[in-house]
């Protein structure tokens, strides 16, 4: 993709973007989750064919002032989905641009009967733009494309691009977990996330070989185990 300007016309940041936004065609019940219950999920305003101004997502408004995490790339939905059940005293915000993912989330919230959480069905990197300061309390990136052509490395979230927005949003002290069964995305992320202010939180090699207490396996774990490939995850803290 080419670079043809500097702003989109709604004067935000023009960006390239590197995947897909859509699949296989959805199934009637899918089009109906997205015609009948995204809105009302979504985070603020981030319209950006008809918000120029790019109005500033209010955390307070966004989950009735619950303490707010960040799930980025979620999938089809299922660890977004669990975490919002086991904290009901916590917002999340999901964000992912690929709609046949966005679908399958929507059909496991009506599912499991969750109202905490929105959905931002898009580039996270729109969202990092509203977002205010240190407004995050916890976020996930939970097995990113890999990108595992060298050349395409620069494309990876774990790249100053993405994680310089991330960590002035998130507060001090506030967790981000990576999960990812591929060996090198490993080492790209305990090079560049200490570099972008965050602190690798293991001890021993338990702390990266085992999954956290409160984790689902994802279908995209799932995938990886059977294929013989060796899940990772890694937790840092925000400096």
């Amino acid at each position: 993709m080419t670079k043809i300007a500097d702003k989109h016309p709604s004067g935000a940041p023009w960006r390239n973007f590197y995947g897909r936004f859509k699949g296989k065609t959805l199934r009637p019940s899918q089009e109906a989750y997205l015609d009948e219950d995204l809105a009302a999920l979504s985070p603020g305003a981030i319209d950006w064919d008809i918000n120029p101004e790019r109005a500033p997502v209010d955390p307070e408004g966004v989950c009735a002032g619950k303490p707010l995490w960040l799930e980025i790339g979620f999938g089809g939905g299922e660890h977004l989905v669990h975490q919002a059940g086991q904290n009901p005293g916590t917002g999340i915000i999901g964000c992912e641009p690929f709609i046949n993912g966005v679908a399958m989330l929507l059909g496991k919230v009506r599912k499991a009967g969750v109202d905490n959480l929105r959905i931002y069905p898009g580039d996270v990197r729109n969202l990092f733009d509203v977002l205010p300061d240190q407004s995050i309390e916890k976020a996930f990136l939970l097995y990113p494309d890999p990108w595992p052509k060298k050349r395409h490395h620069r494309r990876r979230f774990v790249t100053p691009e993405f994680l310089e927005p991330l960590h002035r949003v998130l507060k001090p002290g506030a967790e981000f977990r990576v999960a990812t069964d591929i060996s090198d995305y490993v080492r790209q992320t305990l090079v560049e996330v200490p570099k972008a202010g965050f602190d690798w939180l293991a001890e021993g090699p338990d702390d990266w070989r085992r999954p956290w207490d409160d984790w689902l396996s994802t279908r995209y774990e799932q995938k990886a185990l059977r294929e013989g490939r060796v899940p990772h995850y890694l937790t840092f803290r925000r400096r």
